[in-house]
């Protein structure tokens, strides 16, 4: 198997809301759009955010009313304090503080209008757990 892209898909009530979220706050650019349909792409995530609307006829019966909950949109950062004032500066409710988990892990999340939890991370030089002794 070749893998040519990658893309996780969400299903959502308002892929117009989470696709201006993402679009508006972190920098994602529409690459292509329908009713029901947006995909989401930034040159250096290496993958696709697409939002699909619930209930969609294209969905299978069994995942059209779907949401998109107890997943965690998870990107990796360069300065996570900046990301953090930044946003703050532009008036996105912070849901989980900027937290420090005892492997090196400092994270915090915001939601975009439909409730998908977006958390920016950063590993801050601390991962020494990973290297062998």
């Amino acid at each position: 198997m070749r893998v040519t892209s990658t893309a996780v898909s969400l299903n959502v009530d308002d892929p117009e809301a989470s696709s201006a979220f993402l679009t508006e706050h972190f920098g994602f650019r529409r690459e292509m759009a329908a009713d029901g349909f947006a995909s989401l792409t930034r040159e250096d995530v290496g993958m696709n955010v697409v939002f699909l609307r619930r209930g969609l006829a294209t969905l299978p019966t069994d995942q059209r009313s779907d949401h998109a909950r107890g997943l965690i949109l998870a990107f990796a950062v360069d300065d996570l304090e900046g990301e953090l004032a930044r946003l703050s500066s532009e008036r996105v409710t912070i849901t989980m503080p900027l937290t420090e988990e005892e492997w090196g892990e400092r994270a915090f999340q915001v939601r975009d209008p439909n409730g998908v939890i977006i958390q920016l991370v950063d590993w801050n030089g601390r991962h020494t757990w990973l290297t062998r002794s």
